[in-house]
């Protein structure tokens, strides 16, 4: 049993993100290394990684799973979480943005800035989460550190603060100029050789050069920065470091450092910018929550009443183990806490600090420590567990609402209750995974995040349970939207039955909203109240309005949700004894029901930005693929011997794409997608969908 070394303070709970195959779980496993978590360097094309434990992921060389793991650097505890990279698991990188306070974006050198790394930019953004940038693969032919940096900067829209220079380019590169103190940092061949020594004569021109912009743009930004540059045409290292540090935090500017983790070489430097510039818990603001209708703020304080949000559960055949962040108090074995959000009580069997799938436990955590805890029965992914006597409720990651559904279904009778027992696992673990069961065909359905998503969902059954599963054609969320609207529709809800009856009038128009907002797709829905003289009282809007809002739910084309549109209640009339809030819920019900039919309805489907990399030699054939599956083609940009095209096309088109264009390239084409929206969709191409 250990006891608790560290304070919120020295602690870093930090992220990896970035694109596909630009290096997060390497840049991982390295950090895992240089800081003596590890003794044996991991690789992903080995499957030996420590992050990517999981048998898939092992297979298929990506991560699926966010994974937290544990080290130390430099006297600081640093709680890290390896995030996936491919876009049908967003929502693990979101959940771990919740609980996360810094994060390093790792670039590919070539590439630079790639379409699922903006998406993930701008998720730390929403959580306003302070990052550094590790520009990877710094030996890769055709690497330039300035070219990403300069995509950083247009595609972003962030300072870029680059505080190293490259030593020697592409399968030369062997170190990195440390711009802040001026000294050279040298890997050699062996794994933990590094030499720190002065600026190599022949660069120490190009060094001065940049400095000089690095302080300049410093202190463009910072204004203590300015002022010591106004007095002295210069900036000291521990200026330079405090400004950076100043800038990282909140979020004015970004460090920029370069590297390659498959050669180990960058990695030190990098866990130095961690600790330097990156906040600890303290460092942060303090956690908001509600309790009751007041809102109420906590610090970072191991004294202060103990609060924690889950944000991960595993529900292994052994156990439930639940990943928490505490943001305040102190968290021991034995303790019982209260979910905030059901009202129970839970105990708290063992902690342990996290090493992806292994684990070591210890006595105690508090404020700041992101831990595991085994014994939590009913703690689902998003609940805040709190001291009994000091409740509070935090704000939980938001899931993302899922675009293609597959129908699963037992192999033989005899399974069918293991298969429903696998699927509230596997829910329970993943909140973006959602089951149902069609109230037209009896089918349970699943539906997640994307074809990816959810071929790894049902493997997992497979390989977890064993059990043998059929899975029908994966089907997309179609929406359905209105493009004429009506106007003055009246409808009277009148119900006699005995008693106290219902009445209820009103008059509605519909219109369609803006095309952008069309495209928008999920509840995209106004509604407002233009009666005047008191004819609808107030609280009978609002029910109109939740009697609207229930009407979404299935639209007159097939069925499905409806969007992109307003509401206008122009007028009515009420009865003394017999109007009520619910006959106007009604009333707005079926008077929407009503006026969709009246109006004229088109349906909209799911589309994704594809960005397709394929060798020159394949791009005609790509082009007309994609034509093929009613893409259209945004732009292309070429890159050492490859074309990257951009295209936006139907989620529908996209199923089996990846093995058609492995088919097409031999091998060497890739793809991305990214979902942006909704659009409408040809009556042709949805009739084939429903006959398919």
């Amino acid at each position: 049993m250990r006891t608790h070394p560290h304070t919120s303070t020295t602690v870093r709970n930090l992220g990896i993100l970035a694109h596909v195959d630009a290096g997060k779980t390497t840049v991982t496993e390295r950090i895992l290394y240089a800081t003596g978590a590890t003794h044996k360097r991991g690789e992903v094309h080995n499957g030996t990684t420590v992050t990517d434990y999981d048998p898939q992921e092992r297979d298929r060389g990506i991560t699926i799973f966010a994974a937290a793991v544990s080290c130390t650097w430099d006297g600081h505890h640093v709680n890290l979480i390896d995030t996936p990279g491919h876009v049908d698991f967003s929502d693990e990188v979101e959940r771990s943005l919740r609980v996360l306070d810094g994060a390093v974006a790792v670039f590919d050198a070539v590439a630079g800035v790639e379409p699922q790394s903006e998406s993930v930019w701008r998720q730390a953004d929403r959580h306003g989460v302070p990052r550094l940038v590790f520009v990877n693969k710094m030996d890769r032919v055709g690497a330039d550190l300035d070219r990403a940096v300069a995509s950083v900067q247009e595609r972003l829209h962030v300072a870029a603060l680059v505080v190293q220079l490259p030593i020697g380019q592409e399968a030369g590169f062997r170190g990195t100029v440390d711009l802040v103190h001026m000294r050279a940092l040298v890997w050699g061949d062996e794994p933990d050789s590094f030499i720190v020594g002065p600026v190599p004569e022949a660069l120490s021109e190009e060094a001065r050069v940049r400095r000089r912009l690095l302080e300049e743009r410093v202190a463009e930004l910072h204004p203590a920065a300015l002022e010591e540059y106004c007095a002295t045409s210069a900036l000291s290292a521990a200026t330079l470091t405090a400004a950076l540090r100043d800038l990282t935090r909140g979020g004015e500017g970004v460090v920029v450092l370069c590297g390659s983790a498959y050669r180990n070489r960058g990695i030190e430097p990098l866990l130095d910018a961690v600790v330097s510039y990156l906040p600890s818990p303290a460092d942060m603001p303090p956690v908001r929550g509600t309790r009751g209708a007041a809102v109420e703020e906590r610090a970072a304080d191991p004294a202060a009443p103990f609060a924690a949000l889950a944000f991960k559960v595993n529900a292994t055949a052994t156990g439930r183990l639940t990943c928490l962040r505490i943001y305040s108090g102190t968290m021991r074995k034995g303790d019982i806490v209260l979910d905030a959000g059901t009202g129970r009580t839970e105990r708290i069997g063992r902690i342990l600090r996290v090493q992806a799938d292994r684990h070591a436990e210890t006595d105690r955590a508090v404020a700041g420590d992101i831990v595991a805890v085994v014994g939590l029965k009913g703690t689902r992914a998003g609940s805040t567990l709190c001291a009994p006597e000091a409740p509070l409720v935090l704000e939980p990651p938001k899931a993302a609402a899922p675009v293609v559904s597959v129908a699963v279904e037992a192999g033989g009778s005899a399974e069918t209750g293991r298969l429903s027992a696998a699927l509230a696992r596997l829910v329970e673990e993943d909140p973006s995974l959602v089951v149902r069961t069609d109230t037209e065909t009896g089918q349970t359905v699943l539906s997640g995040m994307g074809e990816l998503h959810l071929e790894v969902a049902v493997e997992k059954i497979r390989r977890d349970h064993g059990l043998r599963i059929a899975v029908g054609r994966p089907k997309v969320a179609y929406r359905e939207t209105v493009v004429r609207g009506v106007t003055g529709l009246v409808y009277r809800h009148v119900k006699q039955d005995g008693g106290a009856g219902q009445f209820a009038h009103v008059v509605l128009d519909v219109e369609p909203l803006a095309a952008e907002a069309e495209q928008a797709g999920e509840g995209v829905f106004e509604f407002r109240s233009a009666v005047v003289g008191g004819r609808v009282p107030p609280e009978y809007a609002r029910a109109v309005e939740a009697g609207c809002r229930d009407a979404l739910a299935e639209g007159p084309l097939g069925g499905h949700p409806v969007t992109g549109l307003r509401v206008t209640l122009t007028d009515g009339a009420t009865h003394s004894k017999d109007s009520s809030e619910m006959a106007f819920r009604a009333a707005g019900r079926f008077a929407l029901r009503e006026a969709l039919r009246a109006a004229a309805m088109e349906v909209l489907e799911p589309v994704a930005e594809v960005v397709v990399t394929v060798p020159d030699d394949a791009v005609g054939g790509v082009l007309g693929d994609l034509a093929a599956r009613r893409g259209r083609v945004s732009g292309s940009a070429a890159r050492a011997g490859t074309t990257a095209v951009t295209a936006t096309v139907p989620l529908a088109e996209l199923f089996g794409y990846a093995s058609r264009l492995r088919g097409r390239t031999q091998g060497r084409g890739t793809f991305t997608a990214r979902p942006t929206g909704y659009a409408l969709v040809p009556e042709a191409a949805y009739r084939q969908a429903l006959a398919g």
